[in-house]
C-alpha cells in the first residue's frame, strides 16, 4: 500500500483504503452497469478497475462536465502534468492517491492516459466527424484507452499455452481485443446519447452516414424519427455490433478470474443496444437503460461463457 507520510503533503491527504472507498462510491453512482461487472473480480483487480474509471470520468469531464464551458487547452494541459506526477508516485489530491496505489500493483503504461487526454482535445476542437475513420480514432483515444488500461489489470491467462498444441507459442496479447470493446462500448454510448448531444450541438454519427441514410444535421438536431432514422440507427447499432463480436474473441485468454466481469460487462452493455432497438430508435425522448433484472439474468449466461468459450 502506498504510504502517505513521506511529505507534508502526503500527509494531508487520505489514506489509499479511504480514496478506493471514493472511487468505489464513483463507480457506484455513474456507472451502475459498470459496477456491477466489477463486482465479480478479486479484491485488488476491482479496486484498481474503480480507479481507473474515476481518474477517466474526471478526464471526460474537463469538456463534458458542469464546468467544461471553461475548459482550454491549457486546463488539459495542466491535467496532463498532474498525470505526469500521478505516474512519477507523487498524488496531489485525494482521488490521485488511489491511483498512485494501483500503479504500485499493476504494469500500467502511460501513454493510454495521455491518449485520452488527447480525445478530450479532440472534444475541444470538433463537434462533428466526417467520416467513420474519423469517428473511430476518437473512439479509441476516449475509450478504446480504457479496454488498454484495463486488461494490464486483468492479466493474461499464464497456463493459456501449456495445452501441447501451444507450447510453442508466445502468450497472446488482447489488446486489439481490448481497444474494441472499448470502441464498442463508446458507439453504444453515442447512440444512446444522440439527444443529449444534439442538444449541446454535437453531433458524433459520422456525416457520411447521414448522408448515406439522406438523413440531414438539421434533422437530427429536430429529433426526427422516421423510417430514414431507423435504418441509419440499424446500420449504426450493426457496427457496434461487429466491434463487440471481435471483443469476444480476446476474453477467453484472460486470466480466469477476468473472464466472467469482462463477459458481464461486455453483455450487460451490449444490452442498451437492445432497448435502444426496444424504443424504436427514439433516442431523443427516451434514454435507453437496461432494467436491474435484466442485467442480473446476463450474469449466469456470462459466467457459463467464461467457462466454456
Amino acid at each position: 500500500m502506498l504510504q502517505l507520510s513521506n511529505s507534508s503533503t502526503l500527509s494531508r491527504l487520505i489514506s489509499a483504503e479511504e480514496s478506493y472507498e471514493r472511487c468505489r462510491q464513483i463507480t457506484a453512482k455513474y456507472s451502475k452497469t459498470f459496477y456491477m461487472g466489477t463486482l465479480l473480480m478479486p479484491e485488488a483487480k476491482r479496486q484498481a478497475i474503480w480507479a481507473i474509471y474515476v481518474w477517466c470520468r474526471r478526464t471526460d469531464e474537463l469538456v463534458d462536465g458542469p464546468q467544461g464551458a471553461f475548459t482550454t487547452e491549457s486546463t488539459l494541459a495542466d491535467w496532463e502534468a498532474q498525470l505526469e506526477s500521478v505516474f512519477a508516485g507523487k498524488p496531489l489530491d485525494d482521488l490521485d492517491v488511489a491511483m498512485v496505489d494501483t500503479l504500485s500493483r499493476f504494469p500500467l503504461d502511460i501513454q493510454p492516459f495521455r491518449d485520452m487526454i488527447d480525445g478530450q482535445r479532440m472534444d475541444l476542437q470538433c463537434s462533428r466527424y466526417e467520416t467513420f475513420e474519423d469517428l473511430k480514432l476518437y473512439c479509441y483515444r476516449v475509450a478504446g484507452t480504457v479496454g488498454l488500461m484495463s486488461t494490464l489489470v486483468m492479466g493474461v491467462d499464464p497456463e493459456y499455452n501449456t495445452a501441447p498444441w501451444r507450447r510453442d507459442h508466445p502468450l497472446p496479447n488482447p489488446t486489439q481485443e481490448a481497444i474494441a470493446l472499448g470502441i464498442a462500448n463508446q458507439l453504444t454510448n453515442i447512440l444512446r446519447d444522440v439527444g443529449e448531444d444534439a442538444q449541446r450541438g454535437r453531433i458524433y454519427i459520422p456525416l457520411e452516414d447521414l448522408e448515406l441514410f439522406n438523413y440531414s444535421e438539421e434533422d437530427l438536431l429536430n429529433g426526427v424519427i422516421d423510417e430514414r432514422w431507423r435504418a441509419l440507427m440499424r446500420f449504426q447499432i450493426q457496427r457496434a455490433l461487429k466491434f463487440y463480436r471481435e471483443a469476444e474473441k480476446g476474453i477467453s485468454v484472460l486470466n480466469p478470474d477476468a473472464k466472467w466481469p469482462v463477459w458481464s460487462a461486455l453483455m450487460l452493455y451490449r444490452k442498451i443496444l437492445d432497448v435502444i432497438a426496444e424504443n424504436q430508435y427514439d433516442v431523443f425522448n427516451r434514454r435507453a437503460f437496461v432494467p436491474t433484472i435484466r442485467k442480473l439474468l446476463c450474469l449466469p449466461r456470462a459466467f457459463v461463457r467464461s467457462r466454456v468459450l
